[in-house]
């Protein structure tokens, strides 16, 4: 896991997120063959919600002011729990999880690097449609999908391997998506360029798409892949990726094989890249939704993350519900 929290001071340039005016794009650099150069590392952090707060209703936007507060309550809390004395913990729990608005579970936050910056557009959520900027009603379908799914694993939490997401398998990176969302750490790509292809790989366990943008056909529907079969166009100085094929064992937010996403990248200029992205499953929502994430260049590279070292989790996983398992039988 690679820490950049202070590395990339980067306040992000106002930007309208659903369009790109064009004279914004003047300064942005280009490939050797003529394509707006797409390459490098791309830092996705941010303190901005996916969803608005119902609080904040129809605020679509934060004012300087409060921007300002929520990234100086976020830097205060980091240095906060930064600089706390060391402190032994029970197995399960976490020392910085003692109230309110603390780290997440499971580590302190020595290990989270989840950027202490709104997005530079002062948007009060990622969701940039449906207007509210929340996400849209489930569908009835998708409802019980994701009922039964609690029930299972409340009551089959580990029976097998295949019970553990595909982010705790590491097959796929939380926050990798397709498409990238914002999380808790390892927020960021690497994008490679050449005239008929792009390659992007994920911080977050190094998967890398292989992306055509030569017009070829999908792959046929019978095909299934973890990160769906994406390819690519331009339409103008925008690269559009259109991926589908998804296999639902990913169990991305409760989406389906039926999961269609369009992803749009637009070099803004020498230091920013803007990254939309569109997803449709009719099974799981009641309509489309898009969300619009800024990305600074990292000047840093990109390292390994070697998430399991050899999947050592997995057996001690299973292995400790067995145990448990044993204990509640009255066996040894």
């Amino acid at each position: 896991m690679s820490h950049r929290m202070n590395a990339v001071a980067v306040v992000v340039g106002v930007v309208l997120l659903g369009a790109v005016p064009a004279g914004a794009q003047t300064d942005a650099p280009r490939t050797a063959w003529g394509q707006p150069d797409l390459q490098g590392v791309w830092d996705f952090r941010t303190i901005t919600p996916m969803q608005r707060p119902e609080r904040l209703a129809d605020q679509e936007f934060l004012t300087e002011e409060e921007a300002a507060d929520l990234d100086r309550a976020a830097f205060d809390r980091n240095t906060r729990l930064y600089e706390q004395d060391a402190e032994r913990t029970e197995t399960g729990g976490n020392v910085d999880r003692r109230g309110a608005g603390q780290a997440p579970g499971s580590y302190n936050q020595f290990w989270i690097d989840s950027g202490t910056k709104t997005v530079g557009t002062r948007r009060t959520s990622l969701i940039i449609d449906p207007p509210n900027g929340r996400m849209p009603s489930t569908t009835p379908a998708g409802q019980a999908r994701a009922e039964a799914a609690r029930v299972y694993r409340r009551e089959h939490p580990s029976d097998s391997y295949v019970d553990f997401s595909a982010g705790v398998r590491c097959i796929l990176g939380f926050n990798a998506g397709p498409p990238f969302t914002p999380s808790a750490y390892n927020n960021n790509m690497q994008l490679f360029q050449t005239p008929d292809h792009v390659v992007i790989m994920t911080e977050m366990v190094n998967t890398s798409r292989v992306i055509p943008i030569d017009g070829g056909p999908h792959l046929p529907d019978t095909v299934r892949q973890w990160s769906g079969d994406s390819r690519g166009h331009w339409e103008g100085d925008t690269l559009v990726i259109e991926t589908k094929n998804f296999d639902a064992k990913r169990r991305w937010r409760n989406t389906t094989e039926s999961m269609h996403l369009v992803e749009r990248l637009t070099r803004v200029d020498a230091d920013m890249l803007l990254y939309e992205f569109t997803v449709t499953d009719p099974e799981t929502w009641t309509s489309s939704w898009t969300a619009a994430v800024p990305m600074p260049l990292n000047p840093e590279p990109m390292f390994e993350y070697a998430c399991h070292e050899g999947n050592y989790s997995m057996p001690v996983m299973l292995g400790g519900t067995r145990a448990e398992e044993k204990a509640a039988a009255g066996q040894p």
